[in-house]
């Protein structure tokens, strides 16, 4: 009887490491494709400028930049510079937005504000029912919340074959750089020094008045509970 207990755990040991090394796999596959698609050069590389323009499979989205590769982008909403459907720039992402990330096999996106949060779908399908982007709703108000993002991008890296995520505030600048610092720190080893110089740098100038979020960052810490392996981190990190 001991035996074939013995043979059962190894079983499950031998198809637990079969699929670890097929998401390894799957995780490398994902974070080159969409690398060579994007090209971006590093984690300050825009995809898409301030006016939404640059890569056109990508279209309302707005100073778009890669965080983790094949895993997770962030970014704006191309809403008061949209060529065709102009609207205030305090807004979810516009219609084609949120259809072109559904296109380009996005999982889910983030808006990272409150405001007309009721006016956007929480679900996209697409027409071969193949494929969903979940829309969520995470303002990153405390620490709980901040898990539950870094929880969403975790799956993704877990689970590869799901898809990136897409995580933006209005403009691209100040609460999508952060929810870029706590990925970049939990995820691919950055310090609160190193992750403060790349909001800085990401912000496009517009530092005045946002000594609470650089306070923030100083501040957060790793949740050690969540975490990945070094071939992992090395996939997905410039």
């Amino acid at each position: 009887m001991k035996k074939v207990y013995l043979m059962i755990i190894l079983g499950l040991l031998f198809s637990i490491s079969l699929k670890s090394q097929d998401n390894l796999t799957t995780l490398k596959m994902q974070a080159d494709y969409y690398h060579d698609r994007y090209k971006p050069k590093s984690v300050d590389t825009k995809i898409t400028d301030n006016f939404g323009n640059g890569f056109d499979d990508l279209y309302g989205t707005r100073n778009c930049r890669c965080i983790l590769k094949g895993v997770a982008y962030r970014g704006g909403g191309n809403n008061y510079y949209h060529k065709t459907n102009k609207r205030d720039n305090h807004n979810p992402l516009p219609a084609d937005g949120l259809q072109n990330l559904l296109d380009e096999g996005f999982s889910s996106a983030v808006y990272l504000y409150s405001k007309r949060w009721n006016t956007a779908p929480a679900l996209l399908v697409s027409e071969d029912k193949k494929d969903t982007l979940n829309y969520y709703n995470n303002t990153l108000p405390n620490r709980s919340k901040e898990k539950e993002l870094l929880m969403l991008v975790y799956d993704v890296i877990k689970n590869p074959e799901k898809g990136p995520v897409y995580l933006h505030c209005w403009n691209g600048w100040h609460q999508s750089g952060y929810s870029a610092v706590i990925c970049l720190m939990q995820f691919a080893g950055y310090t609160n020094k190193e992750a403060e110089a790349y909001w800085r740098r990401n912000a496009d100038g517009g530092l005045k008045g946002y000594e609470h979020v650089i306070k923030k960052i100083r501040n957060f810490k790793v949740f050690p509970d969540i975490k990945i392996s070094d071939e992992e981190r090395e996939m997905i990190s410039f």
